[in-house]
């Protein structure tokens, strides 16, 4: 879910036009497709599926996205998680619990006729499970885009790319790339321009983040970040209840981090939470290569297996440039 960062960082959001965004990205693939599978859903919370009940909402926000970035001369790499750390694991017992309880509590509000709860609760049951990792891939292969696997956190695999000068940022929503050592995040990279918070829609415009300037800027080593989220709280362990990022700033800039995680959170392995953020697993075992996009096998795919209509797959390769017949890439990068 992140680390609760906001407070700490709002005045290190650079608004920028997506003119300034061509070249190459690297995209934490499962923070945007769990957007998707939250986002793209009917009004009362049903996501988008074909006639036999699978659900599609991903792959209709990997196509749409995928088409908008590349008009905008965006080339993506979707980094993928690999295997969680044992770190992770209380984390993702708890994640489970609440999309099941999301889950009972979207049947009861439609039961209750209350469209605007069940939506609200349906977002928190979405859940990516391996068909959905499986077609992703399939989908994001036809569109001639490379997919990296990670070791393990798929945003600690994307900071690491573009740390090596093989990607210009990493998109995510989630502000942990920073804390794995991304030196430019962007955020807020959607197609509508919209997004829902707290149950109500904003508009919202890309923002950039430079790691470089939130350290500058607060006068914190990239481990002096790392210790205000182990405060706060991140996918590895709990915060302390009350301490919200500007007190864990202050708690950091005094030195009175050792103290008061030893005096409010003995049980927390802290310091190795901290080695694992400076130092994950990493990979430089991957190839990026852009393809001319599969024109007939995404029809095929989309709307023979996924009841897609063609005239919007259609419209979304137009989108690409991509046209019957087409085997270059000159005329769509």
């Amino acid at each position: 879910m992140g680390v609760a960062f906001r407070d700490l960082l709002g005045d290190y959001k650079d608004p920028v036009t997506w003119e300034t965004l061509a070249g190459i990205a690297a995209v934490d693939a499962h923070n945007a497709i769990y957007q998707f599978l939250s986002i793209i859903r009917q009004p009362d919370g049903t996501p988008l599926m074909d006639h036999e009940g699978r659900i599609t909402s991903h792959l209709s926000g990997i196509l749409f996205r995928s088409a908008n970035f590349l008009e905008k001369g965006i080339r993506t790499v979707w980094v993928f998680d690999g295997t969680p750390p044992d770190l992770k694991q209380e984390t993702l017992q708890e994640r489970r619990a609440i999309r099941n309880m999301a889950g009972e509590k979207w049947q009861d509000a439609l039961a209750r006729g209350d469209m605007a709860e069940a939506y609200k609760q349906a977002r928190s049951s979405s859940r990516i499970d391996e068909d959905v990792i499986r077609t992703s891939k399939e989908l994001l292969a036809r569109l001639g885009l490379p997919c990296v696997l990670a070791p393990s956190e798929g945003e600690a695999q994307a900071a690491h790319m573009v740390s090596r000068g093989d990607a210009r940022y990493v998109v995510s929503q989630d502000y942990d790339t920073l804390l794995f050592g991304a030196p430019v995040l962007v955020r807020n990279l959607t197609v509508s321009g919209k997004r829902k918070i707290r149950g109500r829609t904003i508009s919202v415009s890309p923002e950039r983040i430079l790691l470089s300037e939130v350290l500058k800027g607060l006068s914190l080593s990239r481990e002096d970040l790392v210790r205000i989220a182990l405060l706060v709280g991140t996918d590895f362990n709990t915060g302390i209840r009350g301490v919200g990022a500007k007190t864990a700033l202050k708690i950091v800039q005094n030195g009175e981090f050792d103290r008061t995680m030893t005096e409010r959170l003995p049980d927390t392995d802290w310091e190795l939470i901290l080695e694992f953020f400076l130092h994950p697993p990493v990979t430089d075992e991957y190839s990026l290569q852009w393809n001319p996009p599969d024109r007939e096998g995404i029809l095929h795919m989309l709307c023979d297996g996924f009841d897609f209509s063609p005239e919007r797959i259609q419209k979304a390769m137009e989108g690409m440039g991509v046209k019957a017949g087409q085997k270059t890439l000159d005329s769509w990068f």
